[in-house]
C-alpha cells in the first residue's frame, strides 16, 4: 500500500507543481496533524515573492474548495491563512477581503466521519473566526503587528 507521503510526491511530480505549491500541499495535506511551524513560515516568506504568491494563494484556493473526506484539507488551508494574514505579505489579506464569500460559505462546513464526529464544526469556527478577523481592521492590525517579525521588502 503507498503511503499518503508517497502518493503526493508523486502527485507533485506529474502534476508539474512549483516548489510553492509543494511546500502549500504538504502544509494542508490530509495527515492528522497540524501543518509544522517551520513550513509556514517558510511558506508565509514566500507570500512576498511576486512568483511564488500566485502560486501559493491558488493551491490554498483550491484546498479551501475541497469537501468531504478531504476536510483536512480545508482546515489545514484555513490554519494557513491565519498564519499567512498575520505574518505574510499584506496581499493575503488583500485577497482574502476580495474572496469573502469562500470564507463566509465555510462557516456552514459540513462533514461528518464514518464513526459520527462532525468534523465539519473545527471548519466552521476556524471560518468564523478568520472572517471576523478579515472584518475587524484594527484587530488585524494589531495581530499582524505583534506576529510579524522585521522583514526586508
Amino acid at each position: 500500500m503507498m503511503t499518503s507521503s508517497l502518493r503526493r510526491q508523486m502527485k507533485n511530480m506529474v502534476n508539474n507543481y512549483t516548489e510553492a505549491e509543494v511546500k502549500v500541499r504538504e502544509a494542508t495535506s490530509n495527515d492528522p496533524w497540524d501543518p509544522p511551524g517551520p513550513l509556514m513560515e517558510e511558506i508565509s516568506d514566500l507570500t512576498f515573492n511576486a512568483v511564488a504568491f500566485p502560486e501559493v494563494m491558488g493551491i490554498i484556493w483550491k484546498r479551501l474548495n475541497d469537501h468531504g473526506k478531504n476536510w483536512r484539507h480545508v482546515y489545514k488551508a484555513l490554519t494557513l491563512l491565519e498564519y499567512l494574514i498575520k505574518t505574510g505579505s499584506d496581499r493575503v489579506g488583500k485577497q482574502c477581503r476580495e474572496n469573502a464569500v469562500v470564507l463566509q460559505t465555510l462557516r456552514d462546513f459540513q462533514h461528518t466521519d464514518r464513526d459520527g464526529r462532525d468534523q465539519g464544526s473545527i471548519v466552521r469556527e476556524k471560518a468564523k473566526r478568520l472572517v471576523a478577523l478579515l472584518r475587524d481592521e484594527d484587530r488585524l492590525k494589531r495581530a499582524r503587528s505583534a506576529s510579524l517579525k522585521p522583514r526586508s521588502a
